[in-house]
């Protein structure tokens, strides 16, 4: 029996507590890992958010300014205008000799303001008198030939053919005296064209021509002519033009009263009616223009003076009428099959929902969404997103 084998009852376990461990717990290890990985995702997130600014074009959504629903009633802004207004112009070609007019004057419905050269037309009316004049001397003496010719052929001393012919002579004499006496009406028209003369009572608010220029009418302007010499209104017709927000036009009726403030006098208001609510609306600014006219006189009022009127709607003022917004069709994108548009606040992108409306040429409503005035990203490009940086492109 070979005794160099192992004496395996002499085998024994070491339980003797090994020496302490000096790293950290494996819990504590992967603490620390979730830390840094926090810490690193953070810092990508401010070094994404410092980092350089997506360029944009930048639009605004504009609410429609035709009107206000106010404390008082309905407000919209316009101008003082003259309902009886015309730019005068003469009614022939000529060259202007005299002006009789300045700005301010006031002048009645049939005077002269003006006047144009008018010696040819001058001769022209005394030779078609002296014409006239030659012709009825002539006719006179017709009438006598014609009567003497009567008595001699009563006695059978003037045969009947010749009494004939005198009858004939003093006829086509009466045609041409009728005939020269209508060529001295029109001599006569023509002289008196050269007078330009007041079409209506009023006041000259401009003087368009001056002495020594050549001045046509209306239809015949052109190249060096002037084709109005004054122009006049007649200020007891000054009325407010206002262009009134289609959504609030509801409340607005002929002969409603309304308050005038002009923008020279803010402190003093005055008494107006609507005269009229003209039947179309502007599609582009989405008004109707309504005429108001002014019942207190006053000399201070001149026309296109800024005005501000508000309606008295009678209790209507607590009515609340959306407010219309429109924003360019550019800032208008889909997602997910929603409308939605980029808004920037404080150089931030951020996105939102809208609802839309019609389109008015490059304008598209929002009924929901926004309330006007927001800075809005045109044609959004493919990178952008919420909370992102921009700036204005070019910048």
């Amino acid at each position: 029996m070979d005794d160099s084998r192992p004496d395996l009852a002499s085998l024994r376990i070491d339980r003797t507590p090994g020496p302490a461990r000096t790293g950290p717990p494996r819990l504590v290890v992967a603490g620390i890992a979730i830390a840094v990985l926090a810490v690193a995702v953070v810092s990508g997130m401010r070094l994404a958010s410092g980092g350089r600014a997506l360029a944009v074009t930048l639009g605004t959504a504009e609410a429609t300014g035709g009107g206000n629903v106010t404390g008082a009633g309905i407000s919209a802004n316009g101008y003082v205008v003259a309902r009886t207004k015309a730019s005068v112009s003469s009614k022939i070609l000529g060259r202007l000799a005299w002006v009789g007019v300045t700005e301010g004057s006031r002048v009645r419905f049939g005077d002269a303001i003006a006047r144009l050269e008018s010696a040819d037309y001058e001769a022209a009316l005394l030779a078609a008198r002296a014409n006239v004049a030659q012709l009825e001397a002539q006719g006179v003496q017709a009438q006598r030939d014609l009567k003497r010719g009567q008595s001699l052929r009563d006695q059978q001393l003037l045969a009947e053919s010749e009494l004939e012919g005198l009858q004939t002579r003093l006829d086509v004499l009466s045609a041409q005296i009728n005939a020269a006496r209508a060529q001295a009406k029109v001599a006569e028209a023509n002289l008196e064209n050269t007078r330009v003369r007041a079409p209506f009572t009023g006041t000259v608010l401009r003087k368009d021509a001056e002495v020594g220029e050549i001045v046509a009418p209306s239809s015949a302007g052109g190249g060096l002519t002037r084709t109005a010499i004054v122009t006049m209104a007649d200020l007891t017709t000054l009325e407010v033009e206002v262009d009134v927000n289609e959504a609030y036009i509801a409340q607005i009726g002929s002969v409603q009263p309304a308050r005038i403030t002009l923008d020279a006098y803010p402190d003093t208001s005055f008494s107006g009616r609507v005269r009229q609510v003209v039947p179309t609306a502007d599609r582009q600014k989405a008004t109707v223009l309504v005429k108001v006219s002014i019942l207190d006189r006053d000399p201070r009022i001149l026309p296109e003076m800024g005005a501000k009127v508000v309606f008295d709607t009678q209790g209507a003022q607590s009515h609340t009428a959306p407010r219309r917004v429109f924003v360019p069709q550019a800032a208008i994108t889909q997602v997910e099959g929603r409308s939605v548009v980029w808004v920037v606040e404080s150089g931030v992108a951020r996105r939102q929902g809208v609802d839309v409306g019609p389109t008015r040429g490059d304008r598209i409503e929002v009924r929901q969404g926004l309330a006007g005035g927001e800075s809005l990203v045109l044609s959004p490009p493919a990178g952008l997103k919420n909370g992102i940086k921009v700036r204005p492109a070019g910048r």
